[in-house]
């Protein structure tokens, strides 16, 4: 059984929701939020969370350019 393929759009909302996942999570890994027993590196988890972000952005911009060119 093939899959769909995927879309602009699909690999948009994927991105935002990879990023949103990201963050809470580097954001509940702190030290300011309580104890947890995960033994994630926080500076590469939240520049995999940034880097996912800006992505999502980028195709953000993508889709308001498509719109301004009328395509």
């Amino acid at each position: 059984m093939q899959l769909p393929p995927l879309t602009f759009t699909d690999l948009s909302l994927l991105l935002a929701v990879g990023a949103i996942i990201l963050l809470i999570t580097a954001e509940l890994e702190s030290p300011y939020y309580g104890l947890t027993n995960l033994t994630i590196n926080k500076k590469k988890l939240r520049n995999a969370a940034l880097t996912i972000g800006l992505l999502f952005l980028l195709t953000v911009a993508i889709k308001i350019i498509n719109i301004i060119a009328g395509s």
